[in-house]
């Protein structure tokens, strides 16, 4: 929660422009989002103020914004063709309202199971992903949030078209003004903050532009075109109907809400990781988990979506001012506030404004430093940046940091995946000193060291130099000793801690020790 009496009178204007700015931005891209999962604008808008409202009380980031996303739509979308499977005689409007119903309990589940997720202090493994799967991310989003707006530049009748050309040639004739809007919110944004930083730019481009296109009577697409909004009111609690609790039911909510959570999560929490780069308060991970559970089921008790941080509006709070939690809260009760009782003026913005904003935060999210990084990077790590990248813009958030994940981790193994022996003769006995980690990568390695059948009759394989990393470490030694005791060799083991010990004796007392001051564990149990 946030203490009002921290604020300085500049901290409270930045946070109220910032968060007054990023409220008008998030208007039309719940709207576009709630396209998207097929259901209602005002179901988009119920979430972007619910778990916007709740992140920013409660969350781990100050000034991080949370809403209904394009990550969380897309997976709505698999549910809504399910449900369509599910109930195929349904007319339009019941299968509409049916659909909505899986979405709200969709939504409650999904927000439980990141409570849970929060609660066991789950958020810490964030840490897992490499950097370069972090640089991915960012510039895919970045590509994505730049793709995003290409919608509102299509031209109409699109289907007649053949070829980007054509699009492109018909897009700029038919949508000429909307360019020129584009460029000057551009420009404004870039020069404006070199001149003043009173005011954020995107807030001043907003403000002015739709005076000039309104009172100039300047034919050009605006809000109003995406979306009737003169019937929203404040959200009220919604029970998600009892035909829905059922196995068969449930056999498409539950898989769903656990991959709507796992999405929301790993997004949220890469955020949160971007804006602590940006610099500031270093964020909660475990904190954000459970308040973007809370935020997501009160959303679906209250007729909203589930959805989770949004890295755009993020970017834009941040580099706007909006540092504390004041700019999130604001630009979440704003947000409700213009379009229940200001859906007029709304109305009348132009969309050419808000993509020329996007824009602008495409290119400040881009991490245009790793292109020049990438030359200097191991080819494994420039590997995952391009692969996360890719997969980012091509599939899904979750798919592409899982595979940064498991390609850094396969990468490392490969690499750490040899253990080397130096050996010295000593009183007719043959030492085997080790250098490297033992783990399940390197035991092919382990075994190639040992020359068993041609050893003398006492051996020392000494560990002061290497570590035993799991149990199939463990199992190797015991499996190498063994082979020495079959042939009748006496084997000494050097340098092994005491749980070290206890792994090997589960498997069988092979051989004597000698302790020579063991400074290490066995990494499982640390």
């Amino acid at each position: 929660m946030f203490n009002i009496q921290n604020y300085s009178k500049q901290n409270i204007k930045n946070d109220i422009l910032s968060g007054a700015l990023v409220a008008v931005a998030l208007v039309p891209e719940a709207i576009a989002f709630s396209f998207i999962a097929g259901v209602s604008p005002v179901v988009g808008l119920y979430g972007a103020f619910i778990i916007g409202l709740i992140t920013a009380i409660i969350g781990g980031k100050p000034g991080m914004i949370s809403g209904a996303t394009g990550a969380v739509a897309v997976v709505f979308v698999g549910l809504g063709l399910s449900v369509k499977k599910m109930y195929p005689d349904l007319d339009t409007e019941a299968l509409s309202m049916m659909i909505l119903n899986y979405i709200l309990l969709t939504s409650i589940i999904a927000g439980l199971i990141q409570i849970a997720i929060g609660l066991m202090k789950m958020g810490k493994f964030i840490r897992l992903v490499p950097q370069p799967a972090l640089f991915g991310f960012v510039n895919g989003l970045a590509i994505v949030i730049a793709m995003a707006q290409l919608p509102f530049l299509a031209p109409k009748n699109m289907e007649q078209y053949s070829g980007w050309i054509e699009i492109i040639s018909a897009s700029f004739s038919e949508n000429y003004i909307m360019y020129i809007i584009i460029l000057i919110t551009m420009s404004t944004m870039h020069f404006l903050p070199k001149v003043s930083k009173a005011a954020p730019a995107g807030l001043v481009a907003i403000v002015v532009l739709t005076l000039v296109t309104y009172f100039m009577h300047i034919d050009t697409k605006v809000v109003g075109d995406l979306a009737d909004l003169s019937n929203v009111s404040m959200p009220s609690f919604v029970m998600p109907v009892a035909e829905l609790f059922n196995w068969a039911s449930m056999a498409i909510i539950l898989p769903t809400a656990l991959i709507i959570a796992l999405v929301g999560l790993i997004e949220s929490l890469l955020t949160l990781s971007v804006l602590d780069e940006m610099g500031g308060e270093r964020g909660s991970g475990n904190k954000e988990c459970i308040a973007l559970g809370v935020g997501n089921s009160t959303s679906g008790l209250f007729g909203g979506m589930a959805g989770c941080a949004m890295i755009g509006q993020s970017v834009i709070n941040f580099t706007s001012g909006g540092l504390g939690r004041l700019s999130s809260f604001t630009a979440a009760v704003l947000l409700i506030i213009l379009v229940v009782s200001f859906s007029g003026v709304i109305a009348v913005i132009p969309v050419a404004v808000l993509v020329g904003i996007m824009f602008m935060v495409s290119i400040g999210t881009f991490e245009f430093s790793s292109l020049k990084r990438i030359k200097h990077m191991p080819r494994s790590d420039a590997f995952v940046l391009v692969v996360v990248t890719i997969i980012t813009v091509l599939e899904d958030l979750a798919v592409a940091v899982i595979a940064g994940i498991i390609i850094s981790a396969l990468v490392f193994a490969w690499e750490h995946a040899k253990i080397i022996a130096r050996t010295k003769e000593e009183d007719d006995k043959k030492i085997y000193e080790l250098d490297g980690p033992l783990f399940f990568g390197s035991v092919t390695s382990f075994n190639e060291q040992f020359d068993v059948e041609n050893d003398p009759s006492e051996v020392i394989i000494d560990f002061k130099n290497a570590r035993v990393m799991d149990s199939s470490g463990a199992e190797a030694i015991d499996s190498i000793t063994d082979k020495y005791k079959k042939l009748g060799k006496k084997l000494t083991l050097r340098h092994l801690s005491e749980d070290c010990k206890k792994a090997l004796h589960s498997a069988g007392p092979f051989c004597t020790y000698e302790e020579d001051d063991p400074t290490y564990k066995v990494a499982t149990n640390v």
